[in-house]
């Protein structure tokens, strides 16, 4: 089955380490390592750790954009661009190896005219996917509308939307329908209008989703307590095996990479979640951008058939 991911605000992430993070000084960093980000392309790059393929669909502006069309390539994913007027943006990650505290630097990106954002739904309106993977934020200014087109383009091109995004456009998005949210207990809160939800509470809440047509599958995220799962015949809390946490960076994508993926091998919901939980909780034991390593994900997912029970 093909899966199209799609970022319309992807960054070059660029890593660093340093002892320590030390005002008004001059400080000799490590050299730096640089990755394509943005949710959407991290997904990509997920997918392919796991012997998958991808199709990602990007916007790329200025020199950065082709430093990040570059890195994308290097990956070996194949990718549908959208160019920009606008350089794309650039994150900066510092580890400070003197206390393992990370610092993150995100830039907001730059805005998309009018041309370029009907450039990337037509870009995705003719992809022909089984699955659509929409993940990230928007650029500034961008209609907060923009994930109810592509959830509606989604319909229309007869394929499945898994979407993990935040505030205004998630809401709109499911105002439209999708296949899977991947919310997490504050953006589920959101969406229902309750406060305070407990782990009991979001069986119910999920349904809510489910019952109003606002998608067919919720998978709850919540870090280190697993996750849970839930559709209209199921509810099921998978727990995070126990890992040493380097970096939480990119290890949502990675979850939504995992599920997606087992999707396509025609795997249960059930299995899809472990995958899920696995690829997200190895992205945590590697530092910067790096998400995961196969191995790790093959290990945890060992942990999870003895262990994972709901």
């Amino acid at each position: 089955m093909k899966i199209v991911t799609l970022t319309v605000n992807p960054a070059v992430d660029k890593s660093t380490h340093i002892d320590r993070l030390i005002p008004e000084q001059k400080l000799r960093c490590d050299a730096p390592r640089f990755d394509a980000g943005g949710g959407g392309i991290n997904v990509s790059k997920a997918i392919k750790r796991l012997g998958g393929k991808s199709t990602a669909i990007f916007t790329m502006g200025g020199p950065s954009g082709q430093v990040l069309r570059d890195l994308v390539s290097q990956e070996g994913i194949d990718c549908e661009v959208i160019q920009t007027e606008q350089w794309t943006r650039e994150n900066f990650i510092v580890a400070e190896t003197s206390t393992n505290a990370q610092y993150r630097f995100g830039m907001p990106g730059a805005a998309l005219s009018e041309a370029e954002t009907e450039a990337v739904l037509e870009t995705l309106r003719q992809s022909k996917a089984e699955y659509v993977v929409a993940s990230g934020s928007l650029p500034p200014q961008m209609d907060v509308n923009f994930y109810e087109k592509v959830a509606s383009i989604s319909k229309e091109i007869g394929t499945r939307l898994v979407l993990d995004t935040s505030g205004e456009p998630l809401r709109a998005a499911c105002d439209e329908g999708v296949f899977l949210l991947k919310p997490n207990i504050g953006e589920l809160e959101a969406l229902v209008g309750a406060k305070d939800l407990q782990i009991d509470d979001v069986d119910d809440a999920a349904r809510m989703l489910i019952g109003d047509g606002k998608c067919e599958v919720v998978i709850v995220s919540m870090g280190p307590k697993g996750a849970i799962l839930v559709t209209k015949d199921l509810c099921e809390h998978v727990p995070a095996p126990p890992v040493q946490k380097r970096s939480t960076v990119g290890a949502g994508d990675s979850m939504v990479a995992g599920m997606t993926w087992a999707l396509t091998q025609g795997l249960t919901y059930s299995e899809m979640i472990r995958w899920g939980v696995a690829c997200g909780s190895a992205a945590t034991m590697n530092e910067g951008t790096q998400l995961f390593l196969r191995a790790d994900v093959e290990r945890l997912m060992d942990w999870l058939k003895r262990f994972g029970k709901s």
